[in-house]
């Protein structure tokens, strides 16, 4: 659709919600085809989601959103919606992003305090009954996503494809590896739980001091999955105190029995969203031509050199470092 088209379609969306009075500057865009305008009139403003179908569908946000605000955490109220065209009205949380925050001279350990006692609640809430068709993101699927290493990582370190072999063995590893976590209660994933999309909001009382966003790929799997994202974070060093203080603080919280199959779920997951991150910062190279992203890979092949040491993950270790030997592990590096 052309761009003069859509610029039509959301001024009518805005106009019929009520908001046609109102100030528009472009907030951002993100890695999808997502587009945010903040509308703005005084005393108070609001955020459009532009989300273009068919490559886009905004009735996952609504989902989510209206789930997570029913279990009293801070998502953005739904002010209006049109999901055939398209677009959606929020509540606007402001520009104070965790990373904004921290970056200058926020309370690291308050805000991953806060945000982990987020992921306590969802634990706490159990299977997400409003979202029964939810998709699971384990067994096959972590695998899948993890195929980027060897598919992109790999090639672009050796300068010559996978051995299908090679392949063939990179799946089996992970299978004796997820094979290898104890059983687990299913949590509510919101997928990219990290500084980028939390915001804080140091009015609300607890939990309702981290507001969320961006959970419309929202799945189930094991609980550790968005902690490891939070504190173990591609694009910033979280200190060890800090970390190690969130890990406590959610297995306690959680009332989680079984600590140490906890701890190895969560160097399982830790490995596979590594695994997958490398590859996916290579292909954003190899593809798109981006190659900002390349200057976090040195932090997250530390991360997932860490996790592989857990015994767990001894097979992908084993083939990591046949296939993917110290020398190999700095592409792209200054």
């Amino acid at each position: 659709m052309a761009t003069s088209e859509r610029t039509r379609l959301r001024a009518e969306f805005v106009r019929a919600a009520g908001w046609g009075n109102a100030g528009e500057r472009l907030l951002a865009g993100d890695a999808s085809f997502r587009k945010y305008y903040r509308l703005i009139r005084p005393r108070e403003s609001a955020v459009v989601m532009d989300a273009p179908p068919p490559q886009e569908d905004v009735r996952p946000f609504v989902r989510v959103a209206r789930h997570l605000i029913r279990l009293g955490l801070s998502a953005p109220q739904i002010l209006a919606e049109d999901p055939e065209h398209g677009f959606l009205l929020l509540e606007d949380f402001g520009d104070d992003t965790y990373a904004r925050v921290l970056a200058a001279g926020g309370d690291e350990s308050e805000l991953y305090r806060r945000a982990t006692d987020v992921l306590v609640e969802l634990y706490r809430a159990g299977a997400p009954a409003a979202l029964s068709d939810i998709g699971a993101y384990a067994g096959e699927a972590l695998i899948e996503a993890a195929m980027l290493l060897p598919e992109w990582y790999l090639p672009a370190a050796t300068g010559k494809p996978t051995p299908p072999e090679e392949t063939a063995r990179y799946i089996a590893a992970w299978r004796e590896c997820l094979a290898a976590v104890p059983p687990a209660d299913d949590a509510l994933l919101l997928r990219d739980y990290h500084k980028d999309n939390l915001l804080w909001l140091p009015s609300r009382p607890g939990v309702k001091a981290c507001g969320l966003l961006d959970f419309q790929d929202a799945q189930r799997g094991h609980p550790s999955y968005d902690l490891v994202s939070l504190i173990e974070d591609a694009r910033r060093d979280v200190t060890p105190a800090v970390q190690a203080a969130c890990l406590d603080r959610y297995i306690g919280g959680a009332g989680i029995a079984d600590a140490v199959g906890f701890r190895t779920g969560f160097a399982v997951m830790a490995a596979q969203r590594h695994a997958r991150i490398i590859g996916v910062f290579v292909r954003l190279l190899k593809r798109d031509g981006k190659s900002d992203y390349l200057q976090y890979l040195p932090r997250v092949w530390r991360m997932f050199e860490h996790a592989l040491q857990h015994e767990a993950l001894t097979p992908l270790r084993s083939w990591v470092d046949r296939m993917l030997p110290p020398p190999l592990r700095h592409f792209g590096a200054p």
